[in-house]
């Protein structure tokens, strides 16, 4: 990622957020003008709007998008005698700990924090933090605002959600695999629909990530497409 990129920026302002524990948690189950994309992070809006196509196999990722899908209809998440939390972060560390990558590297146990903010964290320092076009089967997949973590009914509550990717259909819909209160499943994301739920054949385009609620503020969203932060792919 070059210095010069804005992205470059808008990932160092993330990691100031979340240093100073200001994010939080993980699901249960827009477009908004930015100030300054280097500094806030953007918590609304569709980016990778020509996204996506499937990468180029890489064992590693391929090794890891088998794995998460070995897991898909159960609630548990055991890796080699070791139990993680039944929640998406815990999902996503347990998937990459098959292949020997500790997502929580260098970043000290969760205590009252944010596991996806962490996660994306660690993607930072030791990956690449992207929006397509390709993904990488095994790549992390970021979302913001799947549920009101800091409970002021805004719209407002960055990297909720994460989970990992299993394919591209020809499409462009990424499914990815996470884990929510039911257990884990697959989910559908299409960035170039992000508003249609299922097209017209009855295809499913983007999953609901989000509850709905009597009171909800104008300007919060539901599916998949309109609640993408980002993908993140770790050094192959």
């Amino acid at each position: 990622m070059s210095s010069a990129d804005p992205r470059h920026f808008f990932t160092i302002g993330l990691l100031a957020l979340l240093v100073a524990g200001a994010l939080g948690g993980c699901a249960t189950t827009g477009r908004q003008p930015l100030h300054d994309e280097r500094s806030v992070i953007p918590t609304m809006g569709t980016r990778g709007a020509h996204c996506c196509a499937m990468a180029k196999a890489v064992p590693r990722q391929t090794a890891l998008a088998r794995t998460a899908v070995r897991f898909v209809g159960q609630s548990r998440i055991q890796v080699g005698g070791r139990s993680y939390s039944p929640d998406c972060s815990g999902f996503v560390r347990g998937v990459y700990a098959t292949q020997r990558v500790d997502l929580y590297d260098g970043l000290g146990e969760l205590d009252g924090g944010n596991g996806v903010g962490r996660i994306f964290t660690h993607v930072v320092q030791h990956g690449r933090i992207h929006y397509g076009p390709t993904v990488n089967p095994g790549d992390l997949v970021f979302f913001h605002n799947t549920w009101d973590f800091n409970r002021d009914g805004l719209p407002n509550d960055p990297l909720t959600h994460v989970g990992v990717v299993e394919k591209v259909d020809l499409d462009g819909t990424v499914v990815f695999v996470s884990s929510v209160s039911g257990g884990i499943e697959r989910y559908r994301l299409n960035l170039q629909h992000p508003d249609t739920h299922k097209a017209q054949d009855g295809r499913v385009l983007n999953d609901f990530l989000r509850r709905k609620h009597f009171g909800d503020t104008r300007g919060t969203y539901y599916l998949a497409g309109r609640l993408f932060a980002a993908f993140g792919t770790l050094a192959h």
